[in-house]
């Protein structure tokens, strides 16, 4: 577009996409793949993600050269197709130069790289540590000039902070400004994101462009959830979330009325056209970054199918649920593994669960394997009480049979300890805590049986799962037990779930006080005693598979706690 009119109206495409860490070869053909289909719908620019084409996050991969160098010659390829007359791209990589390497992105029309430009905010904490690996972009740079229309391009941090660069851009000259992002998932985000960008529209009069990244990488779950905020602080579009798509929006310069105020222009740009779809709630965004969050780790790394110890109880039946709704009932085993102390209801439960979900159930009993250990260790045990010991010898046994199984047939084992167990080593090493990846590992035990209660009455989008109830109601309703001796109940040893929950999210979630947790209404005993539980178990957790990030601190990415520590806050 060239002349005054045209130049009135751009059609921005946003490709919230989910890209593969180092699949470079294919996140440029994901890149191709929705070029083509904005060019069939129109687009004039296609607004992609925070380094796309490396994927997100790279961490030390951007430290190998071979790796950087693949990523530049896919940005040129990707850049040499716009020579077709089709949509501009604004696509994201890494790029090393004089100024070190960076975290870019390019802006490429007609055929040629128009402009790049680096991320001057480098995130340090939390999930992120890019300084690490990246050096931040040398100076703010100027808009770039697309089809007569000047855009400015933070990168995603850029607009986090309060380093002012969305403000110099609008002092520069830029019209709209375009911002791709890598932000991962944690309840209530999307809120967060928006207060966020509104914030920015508020100091630089500008309407900004919020393109997200979608997809599970490890831990990270990247919810897409892409939208914009117009110059009058509304909600401009809003995409989906959890769900990969290409949206076309239709940007309108308005000359008439002051839509920028920042004294440098006399008109600004309206979104006339774009989706404006619901964001889930609670309980169904959770569930689906969960479903996401195992699907895109199994599928990523190549696992055909997977394996899970279904016991009869909420962790492992929601963890099924999980699994089937993820990759279909044809890939999930479940697997059945009894002991003397194991009840005929758990029997029941899980049989009946494994029918609702329709996925393969076998039979695996351990009697003979415990008794072996036992029979092995006799000698030296003699003399010594009965205890935990022998409890977790049956953990353990199951453990090794899912591991077999695993070998033997190639099958992912999916671990299903949640976090109020993690949080307070009420979990066995080597037994229970086996396992490629675990869903609910960022999930408080309330939390569990709330997605339970959820998933038996919705059906997510995109779930390969049966509707109805696929978690039997005697499971939800029956008091949790590891069924390690007779008669145990979790409560045995743990304060009851509701109390244990609270005073962990206050632990971790909040970093607040023993005084201001009792302050909360709780026993200083247990309190000191959960804080005790929480500080010892870190040298299991330090050894526990990856599971989805859930809440804003989970174990691993976020809380990093010594192992060896004497720190108790006595109040």
């Amino acid at each position: 577009m060239t002349d005054n009119t045209a130049s009135d109206i751009l059609r921005i495409a946003v490709a919230q996409l989910n890209p593969t860490v180092g699949d470079v070869a294919g996140n440029l053909a994901k890149a191709r793949e929705a070029r083509a289909d904005a060019a069939r719908q129109g687009a004039d620019l296609l607004l992609f993600t925070e380094l796309f084409l490396a994927g997100y996050p790279p961490e030390d991969l951007v430290l190998k050269p071979a790796f950087l160098k693949a990523c530049e010659r896919a940005a040129q390829d990707f850049a040499g197709d716009t020579a077709d007359g089709g949509p501009g791209v604004i696509i994201g990589t890494p790029l090393k130069r004089k100024s070190g390497t960076h975290n870019s992105i390019i802006v490429a029309d007609g055929g040629k790289i128009l402009a790049e430009r680096y991320k001057l905010d480098l995130p340090n904490y939390g999930e992120f540590d890019e300084k690490r690996v990246f050096q931040a972009g040398p100076e703010i740079q100027g808009p770039v000039n697309f089809r007569g229309v000047r855009l400015g391009i933070p990168i995603c941090e850029d607009i986090w902070g309060d380093v002012g660069i969305c403000e110099t851009l609008a002092e520069s000259g830029a019209e709209i400004l375009l911002v791709p992002n890598g932000s991962p998932y944690y309840r209530g985000k999307v809120d967060v994101r928006h207060q966020i960008v509104i914030r920015q529209v508020i100091e630089c009069g500008l309407p900004i462009i919020y393109a997200n990244q979608l997809g599970g990488q490890d831990e990270l779950i990247f919810d897409g959830a892409s939208f914009a905020i117009g110059a009058d602080k509304t909600l401009a579009f809003q995409m989906s979330q959890f769900e990969e798509t290409v949206n076309v929006t239709t940007w309108k310069r308005n000359r008439s009325a002051a839509g920028v105020q920042n004294g440098n222009h006399s008109e600004g740009w309206v979104c006339s056209e774009g989706p404006m779809s619901k964001i889930p709630e609670k309980e169904e965004a959770d569930y689906r970054a969960c479903m996401l969050g195992l699907r895109d780790y199994v599928n990523k790394n190549g696992f055909k199918n997977v394996v899970l110890g279904l016991s009869g109880g909420i962790d492992s039946a929601i963890c099924a649920a999980l699994a089937v709704d993820a990759l279909g009932e044809e890939r999930l085993r479940a697997v059945m593994m009894p002991y003397r102390y194991t009840s005929k209801d758990s029997l029941k439960d899980a049989e009946d669960c494994a029918r609702a979900l329709g996925c393969r159930y076998d039979i695996v009993p351990i009697f003979e394997p415990v008794e072996g250990f036992l029979h092995t260790l006799t000698q030296l045990f003699e003399g010594t009480k009965e205890g935990i010991t022998e409890e977790n010898l049956q953990s353990r046994a199951r453990g090794t049979i899912l591991m077999a199984i695993s070998n033997k047939f190639g099958s992912m084992v999916v671990t299903t300890g949640n976090k109020s167990e993690m949080s307070v080593g009420y979990a066995t090493l080597y037994g229970d805590m086996n396992g490629g990846f675990n869903p609910i590992k960022d999930l408080y035990k309330m939390q569990v049986y709330a997605l339970s209660r959820w998933r038996n009455t919705h059906v997510p989008p995109g779930a390969l799962g049966p509707s109805g109830e696929v978690i039997p109601n005697n499971i939800i309703d029956k008091a949790p037990s590891a069924e390690l001796r007779e008669n145990q109940t979790d409560q045995d040893s743990l304060p009851p779930y509701p109390v244990l929950d609270d005073i962990l999210e206050c632990l971790v979630e909040n970093e607040m006080g023993v005084d201001e947790i009792v302050a909360r209404g709780h026993d200083r005993a247990t309190v000191t005693r959960v804080e005790h539980l929480l500080y010892i178990a870190e040298y299991k957790r330090r050894q526990a598979a990856p599971g989805v990030k859930i809440t804003k601190k989970n174990f691993g990415r976020d809380r990093r706690y010594p192992i060896t520590n004497r720190f108790r806050d006595g109040g």
